[in-house]
């Protein structure tokens, strides 16, 4: 383990998909969503054990739920608990604490990863994390994990890659030749297809040197902001300081404000159960099922001519269902949802 490792764990989203589960105040990534004793943001940091020291670990959320990172994640420095005065996407959020990361240290290391992501193989997934910091620590490039698609997924983008020529450093790794949004459904079957298309999973790795030149280049004003408050990061006026200028920055992600744009960016394709967890049907696809395709989260459920269904359930302690197929049953604090998984968009209506 380099003491030059750092992690970054962006945890500010307002995630409420899993309503009744998760609410505006209560995003996804502080719930059990998988129903095993940790919630996703324990597991996000569970699964880097090893890749960094304690002290080196970073979050970036939002005030309001800089209490629920404190309490979940007690071994973060507070200090290194930074809290956006609003949203602004993932470059700004990026830019804040690698400024902070720099000032401590000018040959950091960092891995950014959001917090509600789920990974199955986590001895794989560490596997390729060393292996990307270890490609990164040589160069100047910035490398995103690039998953492997099982599906025709409309519901995340993709990442081509140049599969000619490997990297001299590592075979594993690969040139990206461009990145693209999310795709319609004859589009994704299309990448599918080929063997050179990859959902992006929003997992990055790079030097402090290279994300700040990068960002210094291709985001200029973004890039003064930060630069003009090192004189404060560390020190008590930095919270002010942040609350009056990181609004100025512009709302954008660091997918177009830096990975289209950059030239050293590479892609490391990897096979680990990665998912996003953004949908029930998401929730359903990554849960043990059973012979009738049933996900069920909870301590005791019986299933009675029941099929396709996911069924959450952890605060109850028996539950009966019979004769749905293709439904979600969940329920938290009182509120139960049964609602067809085919019709979950509309779970946001629902709710208010």
């Amino acid at each position: 383990m380099s003491t030059n490792n750092h992690l970054v764990i962006m945890a500010g989203g307002i995630g409420s998909r899993f309503w009744p589960m998760s609410t505006p105040e209560r995003p996804k990534q502080f719930i059990d969503v998988l129903g095993c004793g940790r919630t996703l943001l324990q597991l996000t940091l569970d699964r880097f054990a090893g890749v960094c020291p304690a002290e080196n670990v970073w979050v970036v959320t939002s005030a309001a739920y800089a209490a629920q990172v404190a309490e979940q994640l007690p071994d973060v420095p507070r200090d290194h608990i930074l809290m956006e005065p609003c949203r602004r996407n993932t470059a700004p959020c990026i830019a804040y604490v690698s400024w902070c990361i720099k000032v401590l240290n000018p040959q950091a290391n960092i891995v950014v990863t959001a917090s509600d992501h789920v990974v199955m193989d986590v001895q794989e997934f560490r596997r390729v994390i060393g292996g990307a910091l270890s490609f990164t620590s040589e160069t100047d490039a910035i490398v995103t994990l690039g998953m492997k698609p099982t599906r025709p997924e409309t519901g995340y983008g993709y990442i081509q890659a140049d599969l000619s020529v490997a990297s001299a450093r590592n075979k594993e790794i690969y040139r990206v030749d461009s990145f693209r949004e999310k795709p319609d459904l004859a589009t994704a079957e299309k990448y599918l297809r080929r063997n050179n298309y990859f959902w992006n999973s929003g997992i990055f790795v790079f030097r402090v040197s290279t994300i700040i030149n990068a960002l210094r280049v291709y985001q200029p004003e973004m890039s003064a902001i930060f630069e003009g408050m090192q004189a404060v990061y560390g020190t008590a006026k930095e919270q002010e300081t942040i609350n009056e200028r990181f609004p100025l920055c512009e709302s954008i992600s660091i997918d177009y404000a830096v990975m289209e744009k950059a030239e050293e960016i590479f892609v490391f394709p990897a096979s680990f159960g990665w998912s996003d967890l953004g949908t029930w049907g998401s929730l359903h696809e990554q849960s043990q099922r059973d012979a009738n395709n049933n996900a069920c989260i909870g301590p005791d459920i019986r299933l009675f001519d029941t099929h396709n269904c996911v069924v959450h359930t952890t605060g109850e302690r028996k539950v009966v269902v019979q004769g749905l197929d293709g439904y979600i049953v969940a329920e938290h604090d009182d509120t139960l949802l049964i609602c067809r998984l085919s019709e979950e968009q509309r779970i946001k209506q629902f709710s208010e």
